[in-house]
Parts: C-alpha cells; structure tokens; sequence
C-alpha cells in the first residue's frame, strides 16, 4: 500500500476521469504559427447590411472577403499543410468547464494561423473507439503518431463535426491534433475532440511537476476570483479558496480588451505555500477600463494560466463633475488628453487644449500604421485624424503632417475601392466612418489624387458626400440597426461630430447635428443616473460589466454631470468641441428625463433598425430603470443582443442582466460569449416593473441560464431555492425562477452570478421602490406565471393586476393594450404618477 501511495505521490500526469460521450480536456499546445495572408488587391461588391447580425443559420455572419474566398479554394476538402517538424509544446491547456481548446482572438489582418495540440489518454484495455472532431477551419487527427484523418471544412467562424474510428493500445495513448484556420478580424479558432465510445479510457497528460502540486495549482485558479465585483479605489487582489502546498511564482499580465492598444502591465509575485490571496496593486496605479488579468502559475517548467476580468475606475481622482455645463466640458477635454489611451482622439483633445507637441505628434505617428496597412478598425482611428489634420494642422510637425498626408492618400475608403485587407464595413458604424473620412479627406485635399480610387480630392468628397446623405437617409429613417447598443452610440457620435463640426455642405451639418442630439435623448431616455440601462442590439462582456468607465458614462457625465470616465474614448472629446465651438445645443429638458427624481414613473417604447425589427421597451423611476428587446427573436441563436437590463439606486455597480451563455469560457471571443449576448434569445415581455424572460435553448448550447448578481453591491440580498433579492438605494428587485437558482460561489463570478440549471427555465423579474427585501418578498411573495392554451401567459400582480403577455408579443393591463407591432422610431413617452 505505501508503494501504491509514493507511486501516486511520484506520478507526474493530470489523471482525470474520461467518461464516454465526454470532451477530452486536458492538452499540451505549441505556441501559434502567424503569418499575413495578402491576396491581390481587388475590389468587393456590398453595402452596409443592417441585418448582418440577425444571423440565419445558427450564428453565422454570411460576409465573406476575396481572402476566405481564396483561401478555401486553396484549402478547403483538402488535408491542412502541417509540415514536417512539430514545434515544443510549451502550454499547458486547462479546461475550466470548458469542452474545448479555445485560443479565438480578434485579427487586424487575415492572418493564418496553426497550432499543435497532443495528449495522452490511458485505456484499461486495447480496442476501437470512436472520437468526434469539431472545429472551425482545418485539423490533422494522429493516434499514437499515426494519422487517422482530417477534416478541412474552412468556414469562418462556423463549426463542423466529424467522426473518426481509431485503434487504441492498452495503456497510454498518444493523441495528436494540428490545427489551422484563416483569421479575419474576430476569429473562433478551436476544436474540440470528444470521445464517443471505446474502452474505457481516461486523461493522463504527461507534466513535469508533481501530480498533487499540479493538482491543486489547477484547483487554485479553478477557485479564483478578484475580491470585488468591480474596483473603484483600493487595492486590487484575487482570492481563491485553497492554497497550494509548496511556492510558486505568479505573474500577472494586465490587458485591454482587443481593441486596447495600452500596453501590457506585468507583475511578477511569489505565492507563499498555503497563501489564497494574490494581491496586485493599487486601483489608482493600474489602468481604468474593463481589463483582463492573466494569472499564471508555475512551478519549475510547469505553468498554468487563466484570464480573468473587472472594471477598473478612478473614481477618487475625477471626483464629482463640476456644477455647469463649460466646466464640465473642459474637464472632458483635460481628462482625455491627459489620461486616456494614447491615440488620435487624445490628440485632438491635446490640440484643441493647446497641447501640441512631440508627445502628441508621436501619438498620431503611432497610429499610422494601423491606417496605412488598413487595419479592421483604422475608420476609428482615421476620423479624429482627420480632425486634427483639418482643425489643427499647424499644430503637428511637418514630417509627421507630411506622413498623415500620405496615409489619407493611400487608405482604402470603401469595398468598391481595390485592397487586400478585412475592414468590416458592413456596419452601419462602419459604413458612416468609412463615408465621412471619404467626404472629409477629399475635401481637406481636393487636388491631390487618391491611390486606389484614383479619384482627386475633389470627385472623392462628392462620392462621399453622396453617401454619408444615403447613410443619413438610412438613419432618419429607421435609426440605428445596433439598437441602444452601448459600444456603438460613441462610433455613431464620432462620425457624426466630425461632419457636424467639419462637413462643408451646410445641409450635411445640420443633418448631422440633428442626429446627434436624437442619440442623446435615446441615451438619456434609456440612462438611469448617468449609466446606460435597457436592451442592446450588440453587447461585450467588456461593456456590460464597464458601468462606471464605458464611454456613455462619460458622456453623462459631460452633458448631465452624473457618470465616471474611463480610458477609452471615441466621441467624447469631438462632442465636447462640438458644445464648445461649434454652436450644438443639449436640450435642457433631456437632464430630467436622463436622471429621474420624485416618484414618477417613465415609461418608453420605441422601434429601432430597418422595418422596426427591434422593439423596445423602457421604465425607470428615481429607484429603479428596466429595459428589454419586445417580440425579438423568440428562440433563435443569438448573436450579442442583451434582451433584459437592469439597475437599482444610484449606485453604478446595481446592475442585472439575465442570458443564456453563448460559450463556457469565461472572458472569452465567442459572439456571443459567456455574457455578451445569448446563445439561445428567450421569450422576453415587460410592463413597467414586471418583466418576464423564457429560455429553451439549443441542446447543443451550454446547459444553464444564468445573471449577473454582484451581491456585495447591493444594500441587502437574500437568495433562495428559486428566489433572490436585491436592495439598493431605494430600489428592489424579486427574480423567481421555475429551474431553481444558485449563487455560483467559487470561479471568476463568485459571488456576482445566479445560476439556473437545464436548458428550460422561465425567469420573472418584479422590480419595485422599497427600502428592505422583506418588504419585496412580502408583497411579491406569490408572484407566479399561469399559460394558456393559446401561448398567452397571464400573471397576476399585486400592483398592476392582471397581465396578459401575449403569444403575438402584445401585453394588457390596467385598462391598456400595449402592442410592440406598432412602436414608431420616434417613440411614445408616458409618465405614471402616484
């Protein structure tokens, strides 16, 4: 016995059961091969598509690039390129939960990528068993360094599966996977390998350290979770439930989110034998903004990691905002070019601020590359220039001047246009970037030839013009197709900042300037003291979980004087030039809607995006504001639509949302992800305070619903088999689910997640003014749903009376019929008075 103990004590390999049917989950991995994939330059037929998320097939986004097209006539149906030589495995692969090895990113450029991926499985007997492959794009299956097969299907973003029949020895098996794919922007690059049937089998992944040291360093990040759902000062540390028997070193690597182009920060520690908690540093001392932190443990050659994720604010140091409207402006201005990310809105904050200079001029020179290889996303970085370039050109250097020239010369303005690279611009956000820098660029240098066009200046700003007056038709039309969409209000106000303020045609400013004042009032009505609340057409995890630094909190800070900065802006600074230099004019009766007082109730319905396939719904009080998406989408795969929204009080934290998991991995790529969007889209109805969202979700989806509850945020809570509670700042909200309910107390959301199992649950959410949970919980108490045979669900409420949701998205109660059919773009508002 005490042989059979040293030998356990001695063995170095993760041995974890491996039932049939199940994900083989443990792997070693190769760093990932890159290299650019350039195509001829060419041009591509489209035009913006305000559906392209309103996917038809699962969650795929039909849009393809000369690049795919040419890559998969190359390579798809045929055995991936692998090469002769495997390259060192030197990372390790832990699952977390998760069935598959996940390495998604986001690409600036197509760019090939392969990897190596082996482990060991260990059968009690030899025979044959069957393993299923999933992936994306290409991969080479081996079994004990034998090729069993392939499978090169190369659809972006779009998961194959097939089956393999292999042969497997007594003992320890050796599988191999190498797999490829062509990454265009925001890439799923994974595969999952499941074992069917066979023997029975189990993980044996061969480590160089310890198996029980192995074991609990995986158990340690297994448990891990920051100390605070978000941090607005203190210090910064992670927690996990056990430590670890012997020292390791821990390293931190703090990052944005893909679009970040702050460096990384980078701590290393030392974690004590048995020590639980690693700290970081001081909030004030780390970057603000949504950030990832990297946590990586290792033990001689032995290192584990996993990503995880919160809110970072400088809460101490903005203060509150000043009493009036010039002053907050200018503290707008400051704030941007002294503290946000280096990049050219910060420069144009810095000239319009009178700070030019070298350290602004290397903060343009720096952001010309991504301009000039056209990067995805260089429409973000080239408006602003522009601005700087049009407004404050002598303020940049003549070398740095001549080189933004050049660049504005040579960038690629629309698909029609010939290059070679993977812009998205079938976005509306993108489309009005895209078009203002075509209409403003040709104007700033209307004898100057463009390169690819070859177009003067003169003949591109009239194409541009054009279409930013087609974009602007769109728009007044049916307004935005990314409704309500927190990420993307600031790229809309970007575009249409820099045409109200620069556009030389008088009827696309003042067209321009009318849009952005209907952006702000759909803010300020779906804003609940200075933080944005309600349905989203398009949400990140990076967002939702961002109240106090995403930009629209910035932005109510500016015109309303309630909300925090971040690091990150788009518009900011250009509004704010718009309020102080170029006449725009916030109606004042905005701030009232925007920030609610008394005991008024505000209710609002709205349609958004083309023939109104968004219909919106919005209450608030001075306790409390919710929002949902009516009628959207009932049971189909979602893409990064947040349908339920809520918050409590005035605390920025107080926030709710309910999903379905798009994918298991936290902190991960996948849209939509672990909390950016829903995998399934429930059946969602709202009246005032009552809401109510279904689930039955795709079988082959994760199998939980679940919300975001930061229960150390609130004043009060109070969690039960099926029911939880909140309190805060006057606000309470009753959740009831059918599946049961659980807070998840270990993991990254520890302590901020409720969690339903199974693939069907009915959420109700009944929110209320109240000061303690017993008063919610004794007036809501018997709070329940009755179906009818029709698909009608009624609920009797001890406020509202009967509520009858309909089948067809309609609700009745008190007296009215409300039907989401029939919402206009402009809006209906109502107030309710006690």
């Amino acid at each position: 016995m005490n042989s059979a103990l040293n030998q356990m004590e001695t063995d170095r390999a993760l041995r974890r059961p491996l039932a049939a049917g199940a994900p083989i989950v443990y792997w070693r991995l190769s760093a990932t091969e890159e290299a650019r994939y350039d195509v001829p330059d060419q041009p591509m037929k489209g035009e913006m598509d305000p559906f392209f998320f309103l996917t038809k097939h699962k969650n795929f986004i039909p849009h393809e690039y000369p690049c795919r097209t040419q890559f998969a006539a190359e390579r798809r149906g045929k055995r991936p390129v692998i090469g002769e030589t495997r390259p060192d495995l030197t990372r390790t692969w832990l699952p977390f939960g998760s069935p598959r090895v996940d390495l998604s990113g986001f690409w600036f450029r197509a760019t090939e990528l392969k990897t190596f991926a082996e482990t060991t499985i260990r059968a009690a007997s030899a025979g044959e068993a069957r393993l299923a492959l999933r992936t994306c794009g290409g991969a080479v299956l081996f079994v004990n360094g034998r090729e069993v097969g392939f499978m090169a299907p190369y659809g972006r973003n779009l998961e194959t599966i097939e089956e393999f029949a292999v042969t497997l020895e007594a003992g320890d098996n050796v599988i191999g996977i190498v797999f490829d794919d062509l990454a265009e922007r925001d890439a799923r690059y994974y595969f999952q390998l499941d074992y069917l049937s066979g023997p029975a089998v189990e993980h044996a992944l061969p480590i160089p350290v310890e198996a029980p040291v192995a074991d609990a360093m995986e158990a340690m990040l297994a448990s891990m979770h920051f100390e605070k759902p978000a941090y607005g000062a203190g210090e910064v540390a992670l927690v996990a439930d056990t430590g670890l028997p012997v020292d390791v070193a821990a390293k931190v690597v703090i990052e944005g989110d893909f679009m970040s182009i702050e460096k990384p920060l980078s701590f290393e520690r030392t974690l004590d034998a048995g020590s639980v908690r690693l700290a970081v540093a001081d909030t004030a001392d780390l970057p603000a903004d949504f950030r990832h932190f990297k946590v990586t443990l290792a033990r001689g050659d032995y290192a584990v990691s996993r990503v995880f994720g919160v809110e970072l604010c400088h809460v101490a140091r903005q203060g509150k905002a000043p009493e009036n409207l010039p002053e907050r402006i200018t503290e707008a201005l400051g704030e941007v070019a002294n503290h946000a990310e280096a990049d050219t809105v910060r420069a144009l904050a810095r000239l319009a601020t009178g700070m030019s200079g070298d350290e602004t001029d290397a903060m343009i020179e720096s952001a010309l590359p991504a301009i000039e290889d056209c990067h995805d996303c260089a429409d973000f970085i080239l408006v602003p220039l522009l601005w700087c370039r049009a407004a404050y050109g002598d303020d940049i250097g003549a070398k740095v001047r001549d080189r933004v020239d050049a660049a504005i010369l040579n960038y690629r303005y629309w698909m029609d246009e010939p290059g070679n690279d993977v812009q998205w611009y079938f976005s509306e956000n993108h489309a009005l970037l895209f078009h203002t820098a075509a209409y403003l660029a040709g104007d700033m240098l209307p004898g100057a030839r463009f390169a690819r066009s070859q177009r003067t200046g003169n003949e591109q700003s009239v194409i541009g013009a054009a279409r930013v007056r087609a974009w602007l038709d769109h728009f007044e039309k049916w307004e935005m197709a990314e409704f309500n969409s927190a990420p993307y209000f600031p790229i809309d106000l970007k575009g249409l900042c820099a045409l109200y303020a620069l556009a030389p045609d008088r009827d696309i400013a003042e067209r321009a300037g009318k849009a952005i004042i209907r952006l702000v009032e759909i803010l300020a009505r779906s804003a609940h003291h200075g933080v944005m609340t309600g349905a989203q057409g398009r949400s990140y995890e990076h967002t939702l979980r961002a109240s106090r630094t995403l930009e629209l909190s910035g932005i109510a800070r500016m015109i309303w004087g309630r909300g925090n900065y971040g690091m990150r802006f788009h518009a900011l600074p250009q509004l704010a030039l718009c309020l102080r230099d170029h006449g725009l004019r916030i109606p004042e009766e905005l701030a009232v809607i925007a920030s609610v007082s008394g005991s008024e109730g505000h209710e609002w319905t709205f349609a958004q995006g083309q023939d109104r396939f968004a219909r919106l719904y919005h209450y608030k009080t001075a306790s409390y504001a919710l929002g949902t998406a009516a009628a959207y989408r009932w049971n189909q795969w979602g893409y990064q639509e947040t349908v339920l929204h809520l918050r409590l009080g005035d605390n920025p934290d107080a926030t709710i949302w309910i999903n379905h998991p798009g994918e298991v991995l936290h902190s991960g790529y996948g849209r939509p992800s672990y909390w950016g969007g829903s995998g399934t889209l429930p059946r969602v109805h709202q009246y005032r305070g009552l809401a109510i969202a279904r689930f039955e979700c795709a079988e082959e989806q994760p199998d939980f619903t679940h919300c975001w509850f930061p229960q150390s945020v609130f004043d009060e809570t109070r969690i039960g088999r099926d029911t939880a509670l909140a309190v805060s700042g006057g606000g309470c909200v009753l959740l009831k689910v059918d599946a049961g309910l659980a807070l998840v107390a270990t993991g990254p959301t520890a302590g901020n997640e409720l969690r339903a199992p199974g693939r069907k649950a009915t959420w109700i959410v009944r929110m209320a003014e109240c000061d303690k949970a017993n008063e919610i919980e004794k007036d809501f108490a018997t709070l329940s749903l009755v179906d009818e045979a029709n698909g009608d669900i009624l609920v009797d409420d001890p406020e509202y009376g009967r509520v009858r949701f309909g089948a067809d998205g309609s609700v009745e109660a008190e007296g009215r019929r409300l039907d989401p059919s029939e919402w206009t773009i402009a809006g209906a508002a109502r107030t309710f008075r006690d």
